[in-house]
């Protein structure tokens, strides 16, 4: 969540970019700034931009799993025995010998 105190205005940012950066490290929080009053950009650090894409990625991993469990409470599947007799014959492949 963006905290009022994490909002500034670029020129300030361009102005003070040595303390902003330091906030920046020290909170793990992005700042968000702003031109002519308008919010523009958020700014944080690559850690904290990389620890936003891993929750992202586990989310969607999340969310993927829970589609899928939800199709095969729905009987929307099949069984690997007919998946590889879809794919042998799309493919033109022999059974392999036992």
């Amino acid at each position: 969540m963006i905290q009022t105190q994490n909002i500034h205005s670029l020129t300030d940012f361009q102005r003070h970019t040595a303390s902003h950066v330091k906030r920046l490290r020290q909170s793990g929080l992005p700042e968000v700034l702003t031109v002519k009053g308008r919010a523009e950009l958020v700014v944080q650090t690559a850690d904290a931009y990389q620890a936003l894409l891993d929750r992202l990625e586990l989310y969607e991993s999340a969310a993927a799993i829970t589609r899928g469990l939800q199709e095969v409470a729905e009987g929307r599947f099949i069984t690997i025995g007919d998946f590889d007799a879809r794919m042998r014959s799309k493919f033109a492949i022999g059974k392999t010998p036992p």
